[in-house]
């Protein structure tokens, strides 16, 4: 008798499971669902496109940045300290080794 009731109450479990589960991707697949997996999948697809954005951006002004100081355009070129002593830059720096 137990043994019929456990039995009894697994097929319970796993039959409500199965209907939960085809339930769901029953809903899924109405134009309703549809519409909310197509919306859901394009606000990931912005935020990830908006995250590429920024990390592009901020890797340009990097960039920048160092072509700017590469190239002398940075400003600091015979630019006076605080402390009243110029700061020469050189904007193209000798090379050092190699062939002569």
């Amino acid at each position: 008798m137990t043994r019929r009731l456990f039995w009894l109450a697994m097929g319970i479990t796993i039959g409500a499971l199965i209907v939960r589960k085809l339930s769901a991707a029953a809903q899924r697949l109405t134009p309703r669902g549809l519409a909310e997996s197509v919306g859901a999948g394009l606000t990931d697809l912005s935020l990830s496109i908006r995250d590429f954005a920024g990390e592009v951006r901020e890797a340009m002004h990097e960039r920048e940045a160092e072509l700017r100081e590469g190239t002398g355009l940075d400003g600091q070129i015979g630019r006076i300290e605080p402390t009243g002593s110029l700061v020469v830059h050189p904007v193209i720096t000798p090379p050092t080794g190699g062939a002569q």
